[in-house]
This record gives structure tokens, sequence and C-alpha cells, in this order.
């Protein structure tokens, strides 16, 4: 073939006829690909199995675990100190005074006593703190509850003591064996007097509310109606002892009656 000089017509019908064939061959192939490729598909789909994204898959990353919680621990709460306070000391407003623990000396007279400013039978001595939580006291029972208290005795000398003490170990302690001489414990009735220094004392709406309420000014009711094998004194609804706001709500909680029991004191039903 000379320079310049196509393919011949011939040439070129040949050329044009593989080319169509090659066309349809590629088109074919294509198209069967396509028919396998949504088979497989479809079968992985009807076995359960999630058909292939176009694109890769990237798989998510990992989280990073969440630091664990601390637990806040609980406040503690300190325990109650008994050694707070003498029990030995007349001086203490914590003294424990019984059968088998006179005052030392059983002459003591406390350096603080003050009269309290309440409605009494026969005007009331008591130590200076006592005296404040007694009137206290009484003006909650008057504004709380309309109740008239009054004093029927609060402190008594030892020598006083003697002149009361008729041989009755049940409703009378001994001169220097009295807890009124420590000038923190006062027997209190209503103004009205009736049930004055009686059990029925109990009963009665005052007695009632100096049961329930008296340990919000720091007394305790001393001797209790079931504590006579510990205390060594018949039930004494009338009269209460002065230990302090944080002793007294503390055997409240405890539910502990009697000085005896809470300090881990041997019963003192009898003089030792």
């Amino acid at each position: 073939m000379s320079e310049g000089t196509g393919p011949s017509p011939e040439v070129q019908r040949r050329r044009l006829i593989v080319a169509s064939v090659l066309s349809v061959v590629l088109i074919i192939g294509s198209f069967t690909a396509l028919i396998a490729t949504g088979a497989g598909t479809a079968g992985r789909e009807a076995e359960g199995e999630p058909a292939a994204s176009a694109e890769a898959t990237v798989a998510p990353a990992t989280e990073r675990p969440a630091p664990a919680e601390t637990a806040t621990p609980e406040p503690v709460v300190p325990a109650f100190d008994k050694g707070a306070h003498s029990i030995d000391d007349p001086a203490s407003i914590w003294v424990v005074v019984d059968k088998l623990r006179p005052l030392q000396p059983q002459d003591y007279e406390p350096a603080d006593l003050v009269a309290v400013p309440v409605a009494h039978t026969w005007e009331p001595l008591l130590r200076q703190e006592a005296a404040d939580a007694a009137v206290a006291m009484f003006d909650a029972a008057a504004q709380e509850a309309g109740l008239a208290l009054a004093s029927n005795s609060a402190y008594r000398s030892y020598g006083a003591q003697e002149s009361i003490y008729a041989g009755d170990d049940d409703l009378t302690a001994r001169p220097g064996f009295s807890e009124h001489q420590t000038g923190l414990a006062i027997d209190i009735g209503p103004e009205s007097g009736v049930c004055s220094l009686d059990v029925c004392f109990a009963d009665t709406p005052e007695g009632q509310w100096l049961r329930d309420n008296a340990h919000r000014f720091g007394f305790i009711l001393r001797y209790p109606a079931d504590k006579q094998a510990v205390t060594g004194y018949q039930f004494e609804p009338w009269h209460f002892r002065y230990v302090g706001t944080d002793l007294a709500a503390e055997m409240r909680t405890q539910g502990v009656t009697t000085l005896e029991e809470f300090f881990g004191l041997p019963p003192a039903p009898e003089y030792g």
C-alpha cells in the first residue's frame, strides 16, 4: 500500500464486522456478570445475610470505655464519746448517783446554785445550766401544749435529805446518795397539784408531755417503771434529771433509759 492511500473498502468492512462482534461480546459478558452478582446477592439475602455494600464497609471505631464511677463514701458519724464528762465527779452533769455510787464527798454542795423562776411548791434551786434548761422546758410546755407545770422539789442539801429520809429505801435516797443533792434533779407536777408526786402523774397530759419532750431540753426520766431492778427505786414519773441535750438525745436514740445501763454500770437495787 502506498503512502496517502487508505485501506480498501473490503478491509474497512472486515474491521467494522470485527469491532461489532467484539462490542456484542463485551455487552454479553457485562450482562452475564451483572446477573451473577444479582443472583449471589439475592441468595445471601434469602439466607439472612446482608447484601454487600457497593462501598467498602468501614468498621466502627472502638469506643473508649467510660471511667468507672467512684462511689461517694458515706460520711462517718463519730461514735458518741462516753468519756466526754466524768460520771464520778459530783460537779459533772453526767455524774451517776445511785445506791452503789454515793457523792464524793457525801456532803457535796454545788457552787453555782440559782433560783429557778418557775411556778413551784417550794422555791426551787438548781445549778445554772439545769435551771436555764428547766425554764425553757416549762415555757415550751405552756406554748406548745398549753400546759402549766410546777416544781415540787429541786436541790436538797445533805442536811435536808437527812430530815426527809424515813428509812424506805425504795422511795427515798439516803443522805449523800440523792440525785437532788447534785442540783441537777427536779420533781415536776402540774401547777394544779393533781397527781403531784404520785404515780398517776404518768397519765396526766403534763406527765405525758414531759415523757415525750424532756430530752429536747437535756432531761431524762430517771426512774422508769420497768427499771426498779436497775435503779433501786420505784417508778417516779415526776423525777427528771438534767444530763445535757447530747446525752439525753443519745440515750433516746439508743433506746436506753437508765444511766447505769448506758454507762455499763452494775444495777443498784440495794445499798452496797
